[in-house]
């Protein structure tokens, strides 16, 4: 039975905001572990903050930067939502109208990765379906991150994360996806790599947990040799 799921997250826009807070939403530049159980949560139809944590802890993922895309950074303004030491929404005092905040969003454009998820076969099972029939409709990120493909890339039986995405195809992008060293970034076990507060604790309080991942590097043909082994 396959261990590990396999997503592909390609659109104009993605947005995975690690630190994002307030006046500033930052993204990372690979899919964070929290916006990837976001998405699971949202096609399997998971609501409750106890639910979602669950997922989360049965699963562990890995990624693969394809395309790493390039980092847009937006500029918004939002009317209204800014609240005096009163408590009181602020206003501005020449004309009375309540007060526009300023909201800095970041992205990354044309980006493609490959996320292996690997849970036991059953929740596997579950996912693959899900994913292929979501509950609610799937984004990257943000709301307005739409996939500009089904993200369902195939399912799988690997010994490790780093396994699963050194056997996976590449991106077919072609000729854009030409580099033969591809990043990748994989959980690892706790003080082997680098720390990270993405693990949900509760998506209404928008709480995190530590996790650590590991920086690595897949060094795959030349294109023209990957492709001549597929003919």
């Amino acid at each position: 039975m396959a261990n590990t799921l396999f997503l592909r997250l390609e659109g104009p826009l993605q947005a995975w905001g690690e630190r994002a807070r307030w006046g500033v939403r930052d993204s990372a530049p690979e899919p964070t572990k929290s916006g990837v159980v976001g998405l699971l949560a949202c096609a399997l139809g998971l609501q409750a903050d106890a639910d979602i944590q669950a997922l989360s802890r049965q699963v562990r993922i890995g990624v693969r930067c394809d395309l790493p895309g390039e980092p847009l950074r937006d500029y918004h303004t939002v009317v209204g939502g800014v609240l005096s030491a009163e408590g009181k929404i602020k206003r501005t005092g020449s004309t009375g109208e309540i007060e526009t905040v300023v909201s800095e969003r970041y992205y990354l454009a044309d980006a493609s990765f490959l996320v292996a998820v690997q849970a036991p076969p059953e929740l596997i099972e579950r996912m693959a379906e899900a994913v292929q029939h979501p509950h609610w409709p799937i984004y990257l990120g943000r709301k307005s991150c739409v996939p500009t493909r089904p993200v369902f890339a195939g399912t799988g039986d690997y010994p490790t994360l780093l396994d699963a995405l050194r056997a996976a195809p590449r991106c077919d992008r072609w000729p854009s996806c030409q580099e033969t060293r591809v990043r990748v970034v994989v959980e690892c076990a706790p003080r082997e790599g680098v720390r990270r507060r993405d693990e949900i604790v509760s998506r209404a309080f928008r709480t995190y947990a530590t996790r650590y991942t590991c920086d690595l590097e897949l060094e795959f043909p030349p294109v023209d040799e990957e492709m001549d082994q597929e003919v």
